[in-house]
C-alpha cells in the first residue's frame, strides 16, 4: 500500500475552526457497505439498538499549552525571552514533563521558564525542541496552576487559523472526561451531551469507559511513502478488568462493540492481540491498523473525518475497505460536511 493510495483534495473551507452547538446537532454520515445516509448525530437513537454497547475514552485533555518568559542576565543587562511550550507526557518524576520548547535555542539548561505567579519550570534536559521541564507543582496543585496558565493544545489545522480561548477549555473537552493526560482530544466523543447519553441509556445502548491518553504524536504526518514502513507513536491505555468483562458479555450476548472515537477502538483491539479476545489492559499501545488488520473486538465505529495521508485513513479504510472509504469521502465532500476535530462525524457499520 502506498500513502498516495489514502490522499484526497479537501476543500479548505471544509475544516471545521468551531464546533457544533448544541452538540449533537453536528451532521452524522451513516455508512453501510450498499447505502450512505445523512443524519444528525442525535439521530444514534434510532440507529443504534438495544443491547449495543458504546465504548467511551474517558481521557481528559490537558489545557497543555503554555507561555512564558525566560530571564537571563547579560553584559547588555537583564534580558528576557518569550517561551513557548506544549505538554507531551508526564516522566516517572513527579513534577517533571517531556515538552517541545520553542524557540528551543533561547532556553538553556538550568534556566527557569515562569508562566504565571505561581507556575514555572525548569529545563533539565534538552534534544532540539524537546525538552524535559521540572516544574515547581505536582498533584493538584499542579493542575489548578495549569488549568489558569495553559490554554488548549488545538490541532495545527485550527491554530493555524485561530488562537486558542476560553471556549475552548469546554469545547475541546468530552462531558465524560476523568482521568487528565492527553494533549488531543477524541473527538468524535465531543458530539455527545447528558441528554443525548441519557435517550441512548433509555432505548437500552450500554456504555463502557476506558482510558488512552491521546498523546501529539497523533497529529504526526506519515512521511513513507511505503506505509508498511510507518512506525506508530505510543501511547499509554488502559482497560479495566470490569470495562473488559462488560466488553466481553456484549459480544458473548450477541450485541455490537461500538468505539466512540479511533482511540478507544485502537485501545480494544489493542487489549485483543494476545489472545483474540478481549481482556484487561494496562500500559503502551502502538497498534497500527491498515486495510487487512484483522478486528477481534469492534462490530462498528463512530469516527470524525480525517486528513488525508493520515494513519486515521488507513484506520477507517480498514472498517470499510479503501474503496467504500473514498466513495464516504466523496459524498461528505460533496455534501459540504465538516471535517477534523471540530467537524461532522460518521457512523461506520462494516456489517451493515
Amino acid at each position: 500500500m502506498k500513502l498516495s493510495d489514502f490522499d484526497f483534495a479537501l476543500p479548505d473551507d471544509l475544516i471545521a475552526t468551531r464546533p457544533a452547538k448544541p452538540r449533537p446537532s453536528a451532521r452524522l454520515l451513516v455508512a453501510t457497505p450498499q447505502a450512505l445516509h445523512d443524519a444528525r448525530v442525535y439521530d444514534l437513537v434510532t440507529w443504534l439498538q438495544r443491547g449495543d454497547r458504546l465504548v467511551l475514552n474517558d481521557t481528559r485533555v490537558l489545557p497543555a499549552r503554555l507561555s512564558g518568559k525566560r530571564g537571563r542576565d547579560t553584559a547588555q543587562g537583564y534580558q528576557e525571552a518569550r517561551i513557548e511550550v506544549t505538554l507531551l507526557e508526564p516522566q516517572p518524576q513527579a513534577g517533571q514533563w517531556m515538552a517541545l520548547i520553542k524557540p528551543a535555542k533561547k532556553l538553556a539548561l538550568g534556566e527557569e521558564v515562569r508562566f504565571s505567579d505561581d507556575l514555572c519550570a525548569t529545563l533539565i534536559r534538552k534534544d532540539g525542541g524537546e525538552a524535559i521541564l521540572d516544574f515547581n507543582l505536582t498533584g493538584e496543585d499542579f493542575d489548578l496552576a495549569l488549568a489558569q496558565a495553559g490554554s488548549m493544545p488545538l490541532p495545527p489545522y485550527i491554530a493555524a487559523k485561530r488562537p486558542a480561548d476560553e471556549a475552548d477549555k469546554q469545547d475541546y473537552q468530552t462531558v465524560w472526561a476523568a482521568r487528565s493526560g492527553a494533549v488531543a482530544a477524541p473527538t468524535a466523543s465531543l458530539h455527545f451531551d447528558e441528554d443525548l447519553l441519557a435517550q441512548l441509556a433509555q432505548k437500552g445502548v450500554e456504555f463502557t469507559h476506558v482510558t488512552l491518553h491521546v498523546g501529539a504524536g497523533t497529529f504526526l504526518p506519515v512521511k513513507v511513502e511505503n506505509v508498511d514502513d510507518h512506525k506508530m507513536h505510543a501511547e499509554w491505555g488502559e482497560v479495566t478488568p470490569q470495562a473488559a468483562g462488560e466488553i466481553a458479555a456484549t459480544k458473548a450476548a450477541g450485541g455490537r462493540v461500538i468505539p466512540v472515537g479511533t482511540t478507544a477502538l485502537r485501545l480494544i483491539e489493542s487489549a485483543a492481540r494476545d489472545s483474540g479476545q478481549i481482556a484487561p489492559f494496562l500500559g503502551t499501545t502502538d497498534i497500527f491498523i491498515k486495510p487487512g488488520f484483522e478486528f477481534r473486538v469492534a462490530d462498528a465505529l463512530m469516527t470524525n473525518f480525517h486528513l488525508p495521508k493520515s494513519t486515521l485513513m488507513m484506520l477507517v479504510s480498514a472498517v470499510m475497505g479503501a474503496e467504500r472509504v473514498r466513495e464516504i469521502y466523496a459524498h461528505a465532500i460533496a455534501q459540504r460536511y465538516r471535517f477534523f476535530s471540530y467537524g461532522d462525524a460518521s457512523l461506520l457499520l462494516p456489517k451493515g
